[in-house]
Parts: C-alpha cells; sequence; structure tokens
C-alpha cells in the first residue's frame, strides 16, 4: 500500500473515529478528519489534517477529496444514540440517512467509490439468535437502527448502479480507551453503559441505572457483545486495505461472538476497580433488545478480524484509566 494514499475519516474526531485515525496513520496513511465538531473533539484529531465541514454539504465534500487526493472513506459521522432517536427521530433521519446521501453525492463529483460504513448491531432488532449473522437482520425496534438499515440499503444499490465498493461493518458495544491514554469516550451526556458505570464511581453521575430485571436472560438484565475499540479500529484497516485491493466490500459483523449481561459488567467493574458502582434498577426501555451477539465468521474468514483486545478486564482496565484522567474523581 502506497504511503502517499490519504483516507477521509468522517467522523474523526469522535470516539471511534479517532481511534481509527490513528490506525490510519499506523498503517502508512494518512487519515483526514471531516468533523463538524458537534459531538467530535477538537483535541483528538492527532494523526492528521482536519478538516470542518457536515457530511451533508456535497460541495465540500467534494472539494475536500479532489484537494486531498482521497483514496477511499471511513464514514463514522453521525448520532448513535438509541433513547434519543425514539425521542427525536427526525434528528436521526436527516443526520444518518440525508447526511449520508450528501457525503455519497460528493464522493461520485469527486470521482471516489469505495467506503467504509460504520454500522451496528442495532439492525438486527428483536433476532432472537445467538449468536447472529450478517443474514438475520431487520426489523430494526429503534429509529437509530433502521437508520443504519437504510444506508445499508442505499449503499447496495450504489454498487449496483455506480459501481461502489462499499463495506458495512456492523459494530456491536464498542467500549474501551487507546492504551495511550489520548483517547476515549468522552460525551455529554455520556450514555453508554461501561464509561457511565465509571463516572458514577468517580462522582460525575448520580443517576447511574440498570434497565430492565426480567429479559429472558441468565439474570434478567439484557445481554451485549462487548468489543474494544482498538479491535474495530484494526477491523476497519483490514475493511480498508480490502477495498484499496480492488474487492466489491462485504457486509460483516464485529463483536467477540460472546455476551456479558449489564449485571455481569456492573459487577466485573467492581472487581477490576476496587469500587463498588453506585445503581438502581429501572424499567426497560423502549426499543432494547434482550441479547445481542455477534457471529463474526464472515469477517474473520475474509478479513482476518480477530477480537484481540476485547477481554472484560482489558476493556475495563484501559476505561478506567482514562475515566480517572478525563473525569478527575469528584471528592
Amino acid at each position: 500500500m502506497a504511503t502517499t494514499r490519504a483516507i477521509l475519516v468522517a467522523g474523526g474526531a469522535g470516539y471511534i473515529g479517532a481511534h481509527c485515525c490513528k490506525a490510519v496513520a499506523e498503517a502508512g496513511l494518512t487519515p483526514i478528519c471531516y468533523d463538524d465538531l458537534s459531538t467530535g473533539h477538537r483535541s483528538f484529531v492527532r494523526w492528521g489534517p482536519l478538516v470542518i465541514g457536515d457530511i451533508a454539504d456535497n460541495i465540500k465534500i467534494t472539494s475536500t477529496i479532489r484537494h486531498h487526493d482521497i483514496s477511499a472513506v471511513l464514514h463514522l459521522a453521525g448520532p448513535s444514540t438509541i433513547g434519543e432517536s425514539i425521542a427525536d427521530p427526525q434528528k436521526y433521519y436527516r443526520n444518518n440517512v440525508a447526511g449520508t446521501l450528501g457525503l455519497l453525492q460528493g464522493m461520485r463529483e469527486a470521482g471516489c467509490g469505495r467506503l467504509v460504513f460504520s454500522s451496528s448491531g442495532a439492525v438486527y432488532g428483536n433476532a432472537g439468535r445467538d449468536p447472529i449473522p450478517e443474514s438475520a437482520a431487520g426489523p430494526a425496534v429503534n429509529p437509530y437502527g433502521r437508520s443504519k438499515y437504510m444506508i445499508e440499503q442505499i449503499l447496495s444499490d450504489y454498487r449496483i448502479a455506480y459501481g461502489f465498493s462499499a463495506s458495512v461493518l456492523r459494530y456491536f458495544n464498542a467500549c474501551g480507551a487507546d492504551a495511550s491514554g489520548l483517547i476515549g469516550e468522552l460525551r455529554a451526556p455520556e450514555t453508554h453503559l461501561i464509561p457511565r458505570a465509571l463516572m458514577a464511581i468517580l462522582g460525575h453521575v448520580r443517576d447511574f441505572a440498570i434497565f430492565g430485571t426480567d429479559y429472558e436472560t441468565p439474570d434478567g438484565t439484557a445481554v451485549r457483545d462487548f468489543i474494544h475499540v482498538d479491535d474495530l479500529a484494526a477491523a476497519h484497516i483490514a475493511a480498508l486495505e480490502r477495498l484499496l485491493a480492488g474487492h466489491p466490500g462485504n457486509v460483516y459483523n464485529l463483536g467477540t461472538g460472546s455476551g456479558h449481561s449489564v449485571r455481569e459488567i456492573v459487577d466485573a467493574i467492581r472487581d477490576e476497580t476496587g469500587e463498588q458502582v453506585p445503581f438502581v434498577y429501572r424499567a426497560r426501555r423502549a426499543g432494547d433488545p434482550p441479547v445481542l451477539v455477534a457471529d463474526s465468521t464472515r469477517a474473520e474468514q475474509e478479513l482476518g478480524f480477530k477480537a484481540r483486545k476485547s477481554d472484560l478486564g482489558h476493556i475495563i482496565r484501559s476505561a478506567w484509566t482514562w475515566h480517572q484522567t478525563a473525569h478527575p474523581r469528584i471528592s
């Protein structure tokens, strides 16, 4: 792979996007971070230049691709909170679906037809299978998942009509932090399980709750597949290299194949930090399926993907190191 190639990372100032920028740079490529900084962080842009812009701005996308001679795009831009998507679906369809159409239009006009898209295990809804293969997608049970699945269908049509090469990466629960301590989960408000639990220990979250104790799972709490963000970033590089080598792309689950319940996570955090997570039980949230665990066989076979850093202890330790710096304890 030529070291002069530049890769546009849409959403590159966000949590996963920044880790991908670092992985792109370590692969000998130049990451061009494209972000509107509405939720991303300028301080996370450390491995290449920043272009501030909206993915819906197809004119700016076109000019950025041409100016930097972009070879491919990693698309990680857009909101990703299930509860918010239920309360404000317009935001998710506008930013995720309409925004992606702007990005794709800009790519077409600039003659760039390679894309790695950040999708989600939320496309599976209540799939009822454990682990879940790629063929089980739909129907999603919340607007966030539906917006991701709509984009997947759009990309399928772009492959046929315009000759795009596109790989879809369906993440399960991204977590953990970079070992350097430079980047990690940093949102306002924080909505994800592990960072919220750690922030509760540090005094920054006063209302940490476990939602639902009556799921058909061993301990009654929801079960998820937790994957370290470094493993996700490595999968993006593998998918990118495959596209640059001339492959048309495919749809891939990214997970470990093993699930942990919310209660197991809270107990593991206690064991790793030596501190009790203060929590209360509350009723289930709308749009939360009971179990989401990935079958990542296809990614293993085609991308050489392996979740190497996703044991629960490492995930929690890396996140704990990050959060103690990002959110110093309130005494």
